[in-house]
This record gives structure tokens, C-alpha cells and sequence, in this order.
């Protein structure tokens, strides 16, 4: 028996069909990424502080990466407890705690050539402080010169709510741990060189923190 050939306009039906399902089940639809919201929990944990002297405003947290969300961790430094560590390579700071745990911040840290890294102490801390501009930074940026003898306490002063003040053996290093009101510098190295938290996160930090606290800055 001889079997029918199929003709040619059949022949191509049916392989333009079978191109099609192909196709189909080749292709695929983008899945939207969703931004990572943060967590009403979260939302509180950065929220307004009226009661402070200046009060504060919420931080814009859904411009931050969730990473620099402040959180207990497994401690990774191996320090001791009772010890700041700024891990400045991956722009975090930690506090370490008892069994194993870390309270962990983002920070900002400085831009190339004004960073600094060591041991030292917090030998004290303030609320509010006034900011006097090194005299190197006054010839840097003149504009400052105003500010010679202090900036008056204040949302624009830029130590902001608190200042965790570094020494290293008796001497001020003149490299603080301070507040920012500006979420985007969080993760980044801009400052000149002082270790920079969300306000929120400072004002935390201070009240765990007791002057005399020994402090590690890895570069």
C-alpha cells in the first residue's frame, strides 16, 4: 500500500504550528521585582522622635537598602563584648553583645583620604553637640570659617542628635560616630571621615554604648 505524501502547504501548517508551541514554551514573562518594603516594625523603629530638643523626622527608609537596617546579628568580629567595631569595608558598625550577638547598624564612612582605622576608646559622648571644624578643613573649604569656634547645636549641625567622640592613646583623633538626617549617604564613603548612622540609629547606639568603651575601625 502506498501512503500519501503530504502536499507542501500542509507540510508548512504544520510546522509553523509546531515552531509556535515551541515558542510558547520557551518563552517567558519577566516577573516584576518588587521593591523590599520595609516592615511596620521597621517603619517605627525609624519614625519621627518629636520629643527630641530638634525633633527629628522620620528617616526616609525606603530609600535604604534593607541590609543597613538596624538588627541583631551573629557577631562576626570575634571581639569582645562591650566593643564598637566599624567594619568599614562593608559599611557596618557593631556593638557587641553577650552570647554570640552583635546589634548591627549601616553606616557611612569617609571618602578615600580621610579615613582613618585603629584601636581606640569612646572616651566620651554628647547630646546635641556643637561642631567645630578642624583647622585643615577651615582652609579646605573657607567657607566655614564662620563656624571657628563652634556651630551651635541643631538639625544642620552635622554631628546632628549625638556624637560618640574617638581617642586613641589619650589623644582625640578628631573622628567621630554621629547622626545624619541624609538616608543616601548611608552605605557610601563621602564624609570626611567620621562614622556616620541614621539619627535613629545613634541615638540608640548612644544609650548602650558607656564612655571608656573600647572601639575597632577595620579599613
Amino acid at each position: 500500500m502506498t501512503l500519501a505524501r503530504p502536499d507542501r502547504r500542509s507540510f508548512l501548517i504544520g510546522a509553523a504550528s509546531i515552531a509556535a508551541l515551541g515558542l510558547a514554551g520557551c518563552a517567558t514573562t519577566p516577573s516584576r521585582i518588587e521593591p523590599d518594603l520595609p516592615s511596620e516594625e521597621t517603619r517605627r523603629m525609624y519614625g519621627a522622635l518629636p520629643n527630641e530638643r530638634f525633633p527629628i523626622p522620620a528617616a526616609r527608609i525606603d530609600r535604604l537598602d534593607s541590609r543597613y537596617y538596624r538588627q541583631v546579628v551573629t557577631d562576626p568580629t570575634g571581639a569582645r563584648p562591650g566593643t564598637v567595631v566599624v567594619d568599614t569595608p562593608n559599611r557596618f558598625l557593631y556593638w557587641v553583645m553577650e552570647g554570640g550577638r552583635a546589634m548591627r547598624y549601616g553606616v557611612g564612612i569617609g571618602r578615600d583620604g580621610f579615613d582613618w582605622g585603629g584601636t581606640g576608646t569612646i572616651a566620651y559622648k554628647r547630646e546635641w553637640p556643637r561642631w567645630t571644624p578642624p583647622a585643615e578643613m577651615i582652609v579646605r573649604q573657607p567657607e566655614l570659617e564662620k563656624y571657628r569656634n563652634g556651630m551651635e547645636p541643631g538639625l544642620e549641625n552635622p554631628l546632628g542628635a549625638r556624637a560618640l567622640y574617638i581617642f586613641q592613646n589619650g589623644q582625640d583623633t578628631l573622628y567621630r560616630i554621629h547622626a545624619t538626617l541624609d538616608v543616601e549617604t548611608i552605605g557610601k564613603a563621602i564624609s570626611s571621615g567620621c562614622v556616620r548612622l541614621l539619627a535613629q540609629d545613634v541615638i540608640d547606639l548612644y544609650e548602650r554604648v558607656p564612655s571608656g568603651s573600647p572601639i575597632i575601625v577595620q579599613q
